[in-house]
């Protein structure tokens, strides 16, 4: 028997498989495509997402691969400056291709043990008491003790499991693609900023090798919306919104999305989990999809792994819907908020000029900021301080960075008062010295960087301890 079958070898998809891995967890993926599709869907990681991947080494090579934006812009595409203090050593978008970050991290899993079986996928699931029973399009069986979901928003994990999907149909369409232009960069760059003065829906630029990704209104809502656009479609609408279609040729990938909004009623059906867009889709505004699915990922990885290793306190894989669920919901109710802002009526313009006025307020540009980033969440862990559930920013410590140390996803206990201890728990939990960078007398942090405990008390660490990190060794 398999320990995790995850569906879908996506960024969500390959980020929890290594951090399974990470804990010994036996990990096959499942992916019904025969090689990465290579669309570029997502076009960067923002602030949480980075530092996720700076805890787990991964940071230099992505730094490698992309740019770093300093640049405000990303709740409703109102161009405000970041505050120069923000709580974060990575104040910064990064600019990569999806496909490179799939590649990164797909690299990473297989490097930690996972495996890939491609050019198959999921078309029954059955479970019972032990796990579940995958039937694969290729006509075989295989028994895993769990099995999670993230194979997209037309998940067929979802389907299959039973868990319903409710929100709103999508009431808007755009065609997406990558396109070899005979316009001049300038021209391309002119006309964008013309068209983009009414329609903040329309854009064009170079994603490298020499071709544009362009994104476009379609002229309706379709019925068969996993089939690509043809591309005279794609050039009417561009003439239709620019009045030119740049020369556009040679399509590389051209696809459809929408701005249908839903939220899974559940994470989890018994042995079957959901994670990525299999349990949540929104429209793209804030550029939020991607992270929302990685972070899900580095949540639920270590909950799972301590079910799997027998560890896990009582409720502890409960908690992944508990704490990521409601993440979700806001995310979703953020970005309507970005599609009210873009619309061109009347009434959705005069709120933008009103919130573009708002954010001149520190407080409020700051506010926005932390939320798409997502370095603004706190998981609700119960009373205390204000610093638990929340995430640390990376800081110095006498043996190394913080986030240096949190590459092997464990438990992480912080000692600035020297009177702390790990005992009993320092095969799941490790102990550092901290410096007066540190607020508290001692914090514990969670394998996913969240902050359990804060405080100077031996009985409350123990209790953290114990909560979320099962009963001590002997």
């Amino acid at each position: 028997m398999i320990d995790v079958i995850i569906i879908g070898a996506g960024p969500a998809g390959m980020m929890l498989a290594a951090e399974l891995r990470l804990h010994g967890v036996d990990v096959l993926v499942i992916e019904r495509e025969a090689q990465p599709h290579g669309q570029v869907r997502a076009l960067g990681l923002h602030v949480r997402s980075i530092e996720i991947l700076d805890q787990r080494g991964l940071l230099d090579e992505m730094l490698a691969h992309g740019t770093q934006y300093r640049v405000g812009g990303f709740f409703g595409g109102i161009d405000k400056p970041w505050p120069d203090d923000l709580d974060t050593a990575h104040g910064y978008v990064l600019g990569i291709p999806q496909p490179v970050t799939e590649s990164v991290l797909t690299a990473h899993a297989l490097a930690l043990g996972a495996r890939i079986r491609r050019a198959t996928e999921a078309t029954g699931l059955e479970q019972d008491a032990e796990g579940v029973t995958v039937q694969l399009s290729d006509g075989t069986d295989l028994r895993a003790r769990y099995v999670v979901g993230c194979d997209g928003g037309r998940s067929t994990v979802r389907t299959l499991a039973g868990i319903g999907f409710p929100g709103e149909a999508a009431t808007a369409e755009w065609l997406l693609g990558e396109v070899e232009l005979t316009a001049s960069p300038d021209e391309v760059a002119a006309v964008v900023t013309r068209v983009r003065q009414t329609q903040r829906g329309f854009g064009v630029g170079p994603s490298g090798d020499g071709f544009f990704r362009a994104v476009v209104p379609a002229a309706s809502v379709t019925e068969h919306r996993t089939e690509p656009p043809a591309f005279e479609e794609f050039t009417a609408q561009l003439r239709a919104h620019a009045g030119t279609d740049f020369g556009a040729h040679s399509p590389r990938w051209l696809s459809r999305f929408t701005n249908a909004t839903r939220l899974a009623d559940r994470y989890r059906a018994g042995h079957v989990l959901l994670a990525g867009d299999a349990a949540h889709v929104h429209p793209p505004q804030g550029g939020q999809g991607l992270n929302l699915g990685i972070q899900d990922a580095v949540n639920l990885g270590w909950k799972l792994a301590a079910e799997i290793a027998g560890w896990a306190p009582p409720g502890l894989l409960d908690t992944y819907e508990a704490e990521r669920r409601p993440v979700a919901d806001d995310v979703l109710n953020t970005t309507r908020v970005q599609s009210e802002l873009q619309s061109t009526a009347p009434g959705p313009q005069a709120v933008r000029r009103l919130m573009a006025e708002l954010m001149d307020l520190d407080g409020v540009n700051r506010y926005l900021i932390e939320k798409i980033t997502g370095i603004g969440i706190r998981y609700d862990l119960g009373p205390g301080p204000d610093l638990v559930g929340r995430r640390l920013r990376d800081m110095a410590l006498p043996e190394g960075r913080l986030y240096a140390l949190m590459h092997a996803g464990r438990g992480l206990l912080l000692d600035r008062s020297g009177q702390l201890s790990n005992a009993g728990w320092d095969d799941r939990v490790d102990r550092v010295v901290a410096t007066d960078e540190m607020d508290a007398a001692g914090v514990l942090l969670r394998p996913d960087g969240y902050v359990a405990w804060a405080g100077d008390d031996d009985a409350g660490l123990r209790d953290a301890m114990e909560r979320w990190f099962g009963e001590p060794s002997a």
